[in-house]
């Protein structure tokens, strides 16, 4: 029955692109993010170079696309001594029309950008791309913290100290480093300052670096994957509402003295939130919490990770609130290394078994198949 049933979804879809004219008119076909928007190709390479040679500036973007394409890439350049389309990643964004519904590859020559950018939630399908497996090249960094006095005259808080903020949907980027340079003291006052934050849904991070010390990436909401990516920071440094999984990372502690690497907020035994760190490397320095609940049923779980000898014992606290021992999920599975040892681990945390990890373990747990084609 099964079987058939598969089977018949799939002659629906076999009608459904015969009575169209073209594949990409179904509903949501193209609505995915693939290895392809986070990556040049040879003929990628070909435009950017005439870009860079042409004498005039001013060009829109969409002038030197490959016309005879059915998709044709959409390129902006962004290079700080001035070739290219812009010399600031924000003025690259801006260049992005509003309500966009194709892919755009915002490709930054490597350099220091210091500026603070914001991708407005009416710009979608917007990649930032650096070049692949030397992100340290390419820097966009920015010094704002939460105690800061923002133009209007208020204070800034933490959410808009953020170096950059993607409130778009079908965002994604490689070959980056995010930077917030405000080394923050541990426990000081007003010191949040954020690196990277990620509001908009349906967005993947491919080996970028995200820098900073406390509040260093804020994943705000949405459903998001991060890849063999490097997290930095020392107090709540990876922190927000919205359902991640971090694969293949890099999570690294900064603290001289304590700390904590995740805070997840969630408000209901319902939501279909939480952190899943999948086969992740967690070292540095210090004594760090792996995490603590912001909201009553905060939901943090590791799997497969290798935890250097960094962890606090009790491993997870619950934010001075003794109720959330019995609300927060915070769960280990088959982690090792010394930081992995659970002998004196807080008695509510979990070491769980394959059954409650597989729903974190599964690309699944962030509906992958409804947005990713890798």
């Amino acid at each position: 029955m099964d079987g058939f049933v598969v089977k018949a979804s799939w002659v629906v879809l076999f009608f459904q692109l015969m009575l169209s004219d073209q594949f990409g008119e179904v509903e949501g076909w193209d609505n995915v993010i693939s290895w392809d928007d986070m990556r040049l190709d040879e003929h990628d390479y070909v435009m950017v170079s005439r870009r860079m040679r042409r004498d005039d500036h001013k060009w829109d973007f969409v002038a030197l696309e490959d016309q005879g394409g059915r998709n044709p890439n959409r390129f902006i350049v962004v290079d700080g001594n001035g070739r290219g389309d812009s010399a600031t990643v924000q003025g690259a964004v801006d260049m992005v029309p509003e309500s966009n519904s194709q892919r755009v590859k915002i490709y930054v020559l490597p350099g220091i950008y210091r500026e603070k950018v914001v991708i407005p939630a009416s710009k979608p399908y917007i990649s930032l791309i650096g070049n692949q497996n030397q992100s340290n090249q390419t820097v966009i960094t920015w010094g704002d913290k939460a105690s800061d006095i923002a133009k209007d005259g208020t204070v800034l808080g933490t959410y808009r100290s953020a170096s950059v903020t993607v409130l778009s949907d079908y965002f994604c980027a490689s070959g980056i480093t995010f930077e917030n340079s405000v080394n923050a003291v541990v426990g000081g006052i007003g010191m949040q300052a954020v690196a990277l934050r990620i509001a908009g849904d349906k967005a993947m991070f491919n080996g970028v670096r995200i820098l900073g010390t406390q509040d260093t990436l804020l994943d705000d909401i949405g459903s998001h994957y991060f890849y063999q990516s490097y997290i930095q920071g020392t107090v709540d440094f990876i922190f927000g509402r919205a359902r991640s999984i971090y694969k293949d990372c890099i999570v690294h502690s900064a603290t001289k003295t304590y700390g904590a690497i995740a805070a997840h907020h969630r408000d209901s035994p319902y939501d279909d939130t939480g952190f899943s760190f999948i086969n992740c490397t967690i070292n540095g320095s210090g004594k760090v919490l792996l995490g603590r609940a912001w909201g009553n049923y905060s939901r943090i779980i590791y799997s497969y990770c290798d935890i250097d000898d960094i962890i606090s014992p009790p491993g997870w606290s619950d934010w001075g609130f003794p109720s959330r021992d019995r609300t927060a999920v915070f769960g280990e599975y088959k982690c090792r290394g010394k930081g992995a040892d659970r002998t004196y681990r807080a008695p509510w945390s979990k070491s769980l078994s394959y059954y409650e990890a597989k729903p974190f373990l599964d690309m699944g747990f962030i509906s992958a198949e409804k947005w990713l084609t890798l």
